[in-house]
């Protein structure tokens, strides 16, 4: 375990040094920000030796007191507006290997030694890490472009544009942008109809207010796109889309993991709750609280206590070789998990020890992990899960399942008394073949002839009842997959020693983190009759306060990645020191408390950001912006980005016709090659087919097996469901191409295409072109467009003698494949 923590690290620290190295340059014209340019910097490649918790040589830079004091050696690192007398550029610059910092033989680059120097030459300020500071409500800039804001988030953007000397790209047209509104809320492609109907009702509504269609300025425009907006947020379809980036950051599945890889019971229930909490616009404070704490709540609902499936998603395994070990890196996943969604921090950093970079003690970690200590084990290998599940079925079919129960065990203990009677009349013999496993032959042949008749009767009558019960058929009880325990005390917390629960170490009470104020928590027994401790309940308040400095903060970067591709903090789930600062921290903190200030609404941000002008422009590009801001970090135009794994598989369902739109329930599992379950320790296991119809439901659905992840959605960067996943790769790499034009999947689609396209076209082949295209595309076509596609199929059918239906098959497999049916511009 302390291995695997000491490989995140390393790999945490190497992707901060890859972000920071992204990160425009601050020039003089700028000036330099402490917490934009230097504290990233020292965080990344000093705090390892001289942080918060590791002061090496007596030197510590992450506090400015401690930083000003003379080392061990009595010189100076920095000394205020003199950068020639601090010895921290002096050893960062040195030439001489033996005397250079840092000592990882990765020297400091010249721009970022120029940035110590010019720091140190303004006074060497040191201001507090930004993301502990509380959330302000900064006021809008006024902009020389005021005709382009349309809402508060364009003025942030367009006032860091205009300091910048850049112009905003110009807008998406009205096709490109109903085709990204429609991805973004919903997952799906519009349809030619919903294409058609948006373009009519923007002309329409021109002609009526005499306004240009083609403006993006003009009144009809703003409005229609509010009322598309409005209608996919109310679509269920959204939900599924949303839902998908939650399960991502909990690291959902529906199984544990490790060489068995069994199944969780009921976990899909959890996904339906999220699905349902995101159509339903629930308050995202009440989401965290019914997931950490639902089953405290005064009168939980079925709801509620399903949310608290959260804490049995991670990884189990059945068969530990140190049980102990195995039950607290449970709780370390846990921890890991929910300091990673709720406050961006990587806590599970310090488990071992102090945190290297973040001003987190080790101490802190295990005062956390005291408000969740009580919550019991997944299971054991007997229970697999079961121990997990709590019955929330209507009372009355309780009562009946009580009273089946009851009934059973009476008639039971009946049949075994009659049975006794006779059996104590029986010879020595037969009483002794009675206690052996021939017992209930013994009884068939021989109970008879030791009753009276009375007796006879009654045991007939009796085994008929007893028939009757068992045959009696009852509506099921429902469980969920949950926490369910009691729990009135919790068990004592130490602080182990190297991460190890084998050596204990100090005793700890449950507290929130010091870098957060460390405010001790009130702690009341849960009013569900006081079964468990009020602990989750206080962490789960704490976290859902809009006093957290960080809390909403981290939502709405995440909002904002699943927007834009990439979040203001490129870092979304690590807001500490080695993050990436911030590309607009006063839009980041405005819309923080926007966000509070509207109910913890999600709906209503969506809302807000893909209403901006922000949102709506185009792609393109120009050599100027690109020159001065390669990577669009000032958001000088909208980031084009390829469709996810299940937008991938989901999109081309809906335009070959083939995609069901059911919704909830178990998860299904699509057909899988021979070649693929090959892999499996016991090849197909888990793994049992799903009728056709169900295997072409929506991506969300598909059964989430960890160690047999559906091959398409592999290939396109599905999650890692081992551990938190805040930002997915996208690749592009042979095995897509392979997927995509040789698949059974692709093929069956693109048959299913074809066959679509004769229904609705009949056999004209310039018909069927258009139509495909418009399917596939969202877009006009155009003469070029149906020329390429006609010589296509002819080309197929005359020189590779393939016929019509063969033809079209295969030029629809071409329209499946093609960028642009991939790529969100």
């Amino acid at each position: 375990m302390i291995e695997i923590v000491q490989r995140i690290v390393a790999v945490c620290g190497l992707v901060s040094l890859v972000l920071l190295s992204r990160l425009p340059v601050a020039t003089a014209q700028d000036g330099i920000d402490f917490r934009r340019d230097i504290q990233p910097l020292l965080a990344s490649r000093c705090y390892k030796c001289h942080g918060p918790s590791t002061a090496e040589g007596g030197l510590r830079l992450d506090d400015r007191t401690a930083a000003l004091k003379p080392a061990d050696s009595g010189k100076h690192a920095v000394v205020p507006s003199k950068p020639q007398e601090s010895e921290l550029l002096k050893r960062t610059s040195a030439s001489d290997e033996s005397e250079r910092m840092p000592p990882d033989g990765k020297p400091l680059t010249a721009a970022q030694i120029a940035l110590l120097r010019d720091w140190i030459a303004q006074g060497a300020e040191f201001r507090n890490h930004w993301a502990f500071e509380p959330v302000t409500r900064p006021t809008p800039p006024t902009v020389k472009q005021q005709t382009w804001v349309k809402n508060p988030i364009d003025a942030f953007v367009l006032h860091g544009l205009e300091h910048a000397g850049l112009q905003p790209a110009p807008p998406a047209d009205p096709v490109t942008l109903i085709r990204r509104i429609t991805f973004d809320l919903t997952g799906l492609p519009p349809t030619p109809a919903e294409v058609d109907e948006w373009q009519e009702k923007l002309k329409a509504e021109s002609r009526k207010l005499g306004d240009q269609v083609s403006s993006h300025d003009s009144a009809a425009f703003s409005d229609q796109l509010s009322a598309l907006v409005d209608k996919l947020l109310d679509s269920p379809r959204y939900g599924e889309r949303w839902a998908r980036h939650w399960l991502d950051l909990v690291r959902y599945a529906d199984t544990n993991s490790f060489e068995r890889d069994g199944v969780k019971p009921n976990a899909w229930k959890y996904r339906d709750y999220v699905i349902r909490s995101f159509n339903d616009d629930k308050p995202y404070d009440r989401f965290i609280k019914e997931q950490l704490a639902g089953d405290e709540f005064p009168q939980p609902t079925i709801d509620a206590l399903t949310a608290t499936g959260y804490y049995r998603l991670g990884l189990w395994d059945d068969e530990p070789a140190d049980r102990k070990l195995a039950r607290y890196d449970e709780l370390d996943d846990i921890l890991s998990t929910t300091s990673q969604v709720f406050l961006g921090l990587t806590l599970g950093c310090a488990r071992c020890h102090e945190h290297k970079i973040d001003p987190i003690p080790q101490r802190d970690y295990y005062s956390m992990l005291a408000f969740i200590h009580e919550v019991p084990s997944y299971g054991t290998r007997s229970t697999q899960g079961m121990a997990s599940q709590s019955d929330v079925s209507p009372p009355e079919i309780v009562a009946q399942h009580i009273q089946k129960e009851e009934r059973k065990r009476r008639v039971e203990k009946e049949l075994r008394d009659i049975e006794r009677a006779g059996i104590v009349k029986m010879s020595s013999e037969d009483q002794r073949k009675s206690e052996g496993g021939g017992r209930r032959k013994l009884l068939e042949e021989k109970l008879r002839d030791y009753l009276d008749a009375e007796q006879w009767k009654q045991y007939g009558e009796l085994q008929a009842e007893l028939k009757q019960i068992e045959q009696l058929q009852l509506p099921p009880r429902e469980t969920v997959l949950a926490v369910a325990y009691e729990a009135k005390q919790a068990p004592e917390t130490f602080i182990w020693q190297r991460g190890n629960p084998h050596v204990p170490g100090a005793k700890v009470e449950p507290a929130f983190l010091t870098v957060l104020g460390g405010e001790t928590p009130r702690i009341a027994p849960s009013s569900a009759a006081a079964k468990t401790t009020g602990r989750r309940t206080a962490l789960a308040n704490w976290l859902a306060s809009d006093k957290n400095p960080l809390t909403a903060r981290v939502m709405v970067n995440r909002v904002w990645q699943f927007h834009f591709g990439r979040g203001l903090v490129r870092s979304s789930s690590n807001f500490g020191y080695a993050s990436t600062p911030p590309t607009h921290p006063e839009l980041l903190d405005w819309l923080a408390s926007e966000f509070m200030r509207n109910g913890w609404k999600l709906k209503d941000l969506h809302k807000l950001i893909v209403l901006s002008n922000t949102y709506r422009m185009s792609s393109h590009a120009n050599a100027t912006a690109l020159a001065k801001d390669p990577t669009n970090d000032r958001l000088w135009r909208f980031d084009m980005r390829r469709l996810s794994a299940e937008e991938m598989r989901d999109a081309m369902l809906a335009v070959t016709g083939q995609l069901n739109l059911a919704m909830f329930g178990p998860g299904v599992r699509p057909e899988i090659s021979a070649e693929v379950l090959a892999g499996q320790s016991n090849p197909g296991s888990g793994w049992a087919v799903s009728p056709k119809a169900e295997q072409n439901r929506r991506s969300i659905y598909v059964h989430v097996k960890r160690s047999l992840i559906l091959p398409l959605l592999a290939d396109f960067d599905f999650c890692d469901t081992d551990t938190s996943c805040a930002v997915r790769f996208s690749t592009t790499q042979p095995t897509q191409a392979l997927g995509m034009i040789n698949g059974k999947f692709a093929h069956d689609q693109a048959t299913a295409f074809a066959d679509r396209l004769r229904r609705e076209a009949g056999a004209d082949v310039e018909k069927q072109v258009t139509l495909a295209l418009r399917l596939a595309l969202g877009r006009p076509t155009t003469p070029a467009d149906i020329d390429h596609g006609k010589q296509l199929i002819a080309a197929l059918r005359e020189r590779h003698k393939l016929s019509a239906d063969q033809a079209l098959k295969y030029y629809c497999l071409t329209v499946l494949n093609l960028n642009e049916f991939a790529y969100l511009d």
